[in-house]
């Protein structure tokens, strides 16, 4: 006889009679068929640091300052042992000739310098490259020349002569040089730019641009006068690296 009493709700079904099966899957003591899977968020670890790559960058870094302490402590002890000196220029001898200047702002003339150029080192030797000469009338350009190349051994003192010309150049600042030959003195400036090696034993430095700037040079010249000669004497002139 079957038995038709319904089952408890919250307790597992009985079990069927003998030679029955189920109608559905067999209980599981769970109110669903399925139990649900259950996710949890779990963070892994943080990443890990690459030790390695930061220990090579810190040992590069040291490296490269260390070499750079080195190198400019070489140089250091070098300079202390040459104590290399600027060469020393000086104008002793100013010649104008042939000089005219026309109200078409026109000028001719040819300016003869003689300079000393002294080597103060007792351990270099300089050695002049690319040297280029000018005269200036205030800060106007007249003439430019260049210079041949120059080796000048220890404690040496040499003899240079630039010579500088002007053929019917024009020249905007006539006027002036008019004004100052009809007193009697006009006054010109000369520089030079070049490249100055410095040289003891197998060492070099790297070439370095030379300045040198000669001014205030007072030539005495007559109103009508082609030419004069240099006032006052011998004239130093300022160097620059």
């Amino acid at each position: 006889m079957t038995d038709h009493t319904p089952p408890v709700t919250g307790y597992p079904a009985p079990p069927p009679p003998n030679g029955y099966a189920h109608p559905y899957p067999a209980p599981n003591g769970h109110p669903h068929p399925y139990q649900p899977n259950h996710y949890f968020n779990v963070a892994g670890p943080p990443p890990y640091p690459n030790h390695q790559r930061a220990t090579f960058l810190r040992r590069i870094f040291t490296v490269f300052i260390g070499t750079i302490i080195i190198i400019g402590t070489i140089f250091f002890i070098i300079w202390l042992v040459l104590r290399p000196q600027l060469p020393q220029f000086r104008v002793q001898t100013l010649t104008l000739t042939n000089f005219t200047v026309s109200s078409n702002s026109m000028i001719s003339g040819t300016w003869t310098a003689g300079l000393t150029v002294r080597n103060p080192n007792t351990k270099i030797t300089l050695h002049y490259f690319d040297i280029q000469a000018a005269v200036f009338y205030k800060s106007s350009s007249i003439a430019v020349t260049n210079l041949s190349p120059l080796v000048q051994g220890k404690k040496n003192e040499t003899s240079v002569r630039a010579t500088l010309v002007a053929v019917s150049d024009y020249f905007d600042g006539w006027k002036g040089i008019d004004r100052d030959r009809g007193r009697g003195m006009v006054e010109f400036n000369l520089r030079m730019v070049g490249r100055v090696g410095f040289k003891a034993s197998g060492w070099w430095t790297r070439r370095r641009v030379l300045r040198v700037y000669c001014p205030g040079l007072g030539v005495r010249v007559e109103a009508n006068g082609t030419g004069g000669l240099l006032s006052g004497g011998g004239k130093a002139c300022g160097v620059g690296v």
